[in-house]
């Protein structure tokens, strides 16, 4: 397993991949990251000389609602009978250490922590025994929530689309073999989501066959897969932290806007 990262670094941005203990800078075969890399040079001073970005910019980020066994106990809510999808616009994706903005007058923001999958290549109706084959690798995403806003509209695209309501990162974890992973999430350094991919409801690879029967997914594309039991509120002044096993941690301090 490597883990991709994009930096920048005295005004330049890159790919780098962590392989062996070592940071080497991604020499792309092609014209993106999808097409291929091979390592190069090693990275200056490392990832406390860079800023790390996140690792991708999607043209769309499919998400699924509801989709952990412990986390609809939780709710009291029945299993549903399909997924539950829904998109984020890239407009809200941010950086790792990028602030997520509380918009005015919207009331309560809520955080949920996310394994995230990043499409390796075009998908069109991809069967659920070969999904793993399309995807490149997983991230941390935080599907930031104005739950008010979620509570009284039957649709949630206003409710997940504000601009830094989708911090992406640090990394992508690539040869995702779909075993079971841990999400967490931390407020200011305290534990309040834990779970595993193990409780999914729909797995990993059912999400690809049923979300690519709908729409063609692209290199790049992210499908969030769900949020453990333990959301809760965000106020100014927080530090949220997404730990995906693999991946690395995701931490955005909040403010109001």
């Amino acid at each position: 397993m490597d883990r991709v990262y994009r930096l920048a670094q005295n005004g330049e941005t890159f790919f780098a991949v962590e392989h062996g203990g070592e940071l080497k800078r991604a020499k792309l075969r092609g014209d993106d990251l999808f097409g291929g890399y091979d390592l190069d040079g090693t990275v200056a001073g490392g990832l406390s000389a860079s800023k790390v970005l996140a690792p991708v910019i999607p043209r769309k980020i499919v998400c699924v609602g509801l989709n952990y066994k412990d986390h609809a106990a939780e709710l009291g809510k029945k299993l549903p009978a399909e997924p539950l999808v829904f998109f984020k616009p890239s407009t809200c994706v941010i950086n790792p250490g990028e602030t997520i903005r509380l918009p005015p007058g919207v009331g309560t923001i809520h955080y949920e922590a996310e394994l995230a999958m990043v499409v390796g290549k075009r998908a069109h109706r991809v069967k659920a025994a070969r999904a793993l084959d399309y995807i490149f690798g997983i991230t941390c995403l935080n599907d930031v929530t104005a739950r008010d806003m979620q509570n009284k509209e039957p649709q949630y695209t206003r409710c997940k689309s504000f601009d830094t309501f989708g911090p992406i990162g640090p990394s992508i974890a690539t040869s995702f073999d779909g075993s079971p992973r841990m999400v967490e999430g931390f407020v200011n350094g305290e534990r309040r989501q834990s779970s595993s991919t193990s409780v999914l409801i729909f797995p990993v690879e059912f999400l690809v066959e049923y979300i690519s029967f709908v729409m063609t997914l692209e290199p790049g594309d992210i499908i969030s897969t769900g949020t453990p039991p333990g959301v809760g509120p965000l106020k100014a002044g927080d530090v949220f932290t997404v730990k995906v096993e693999g991946v690395g941690e995701l931490s955005n301090p909040v403010a109001d806007e």
